[in-house]
Parts: structure tokens; sequence; C-alpha cells
């Protein structure tokens, strides 16, 4: 298991809405809203909010698998507001260390499908790193740590 690296993304609430979703990356803490994942009406975005949530965590786990394979950029969205989104932002050169940093674009969440947000990700051009919310990780170890923050999340329920 991963438990070195410094990235949790979980519910601080059973309510859903605003402030009830935390991303920790680093020494960073960012309350988050499901509020937009919970009005998600695409075909993809069956169940209660864990799974909903799962199903996003499901994608950034699809993002890694291909940079393993290359390395490259993916945008893995965690917070999505009115008049922005936040984003961690993964790079790597070599499709194994990888950089993830957490940061913010002027998409606004209303037009993003959290259950299928890759049309989006190909959007973000005006990423603003938020500072100190990074961490350095192997690709592997993140792939884990996404993993066992999904299956976490599922756990929740509605």
């Amino acid at each position: 298991m991963s438990a070195g690296i410094a990235l949790h993304f979980d519910r601080v609430s059973a309510k859903g809405s605003h402030n009830d979703l935390r991303l920790r990356i680093g020494s960073y803490r960012q309350k988050c809203d499901s509020y937009y994942i919970g009005l998600d009406e695409e075909p993809t975005a069956r169940g209660g909010l864990g799974a909903r949530l799962a199903r996003l965590l499901e994608q950034w786990s699809s993002q890694i698998a291909a940079l393993r394979k290359v390395g490259g950029v993916a945008y893995l969205p965690f917070d999505f507001s009115d008049q922005c989104t936040a984003w961690l932002r993964v790079s790597s050169e070599d499709g194994q260390a990888a950089e993830v940093q957490a940061g913010w674009s002027r998409i606004e969440g209303w037009g993003v499908a959290p259950s299928d947000y890759l049309a989006a990700a190909a959007r973000v051009q005006d990423f603003e790193p938020i500072p100190r919310a990074h961490v350095h990780c192997s690709l592997d170890d993140l792939a884990a740590q996404i993993d066992a923050n999904r299956s976490a999340l599922a756990a929740t329920g509605p």
C-alpha cells in the first residue's frame, strides 16, 4: 500500500452539497463541494454520491494508467464551483515518477460533467498552481492511493 503518499480525497460529511469533501495533498488541506457531482445527469452518473465519487476516481485511475505507458500530463478534477474548478495536475516525464500539483482553472464547474470530464480536462490551459499543494511519488504508488481513496468513497454510500 502507498501509505507514504500524502494525497487523500475523502468525505467529511455524510450530508452532500457544500464543504462535504476534503482534499489533502502534502501539508495543504482544502474543503470541496459535492454539489455539482450530485447534479450530474450524464448516463455514466449512476447511484448515490459514494458511487458518483468512485466513478470520478475511476476516471483518475484511467488517466494515470495512460501516463504509465509514455508519461505526459493529466488533469484530474476534484472541486467544481460556479466560476472555476480545482484540478490535480499529474506530470510524468518517464511514465514512472510523477509530480502531483493542485491548482485552479477558470473552467466553470457547471460546465463539466464529473462522470465524464475528459473533454473539460483537455481544455485546462490556465492552470494556476496552489502553493505548497504538491507531492512527488511514483505513478504506481499514486495509482494505489487513488484506488484506496476510490474504495473508501464507494463505501460511503448515498
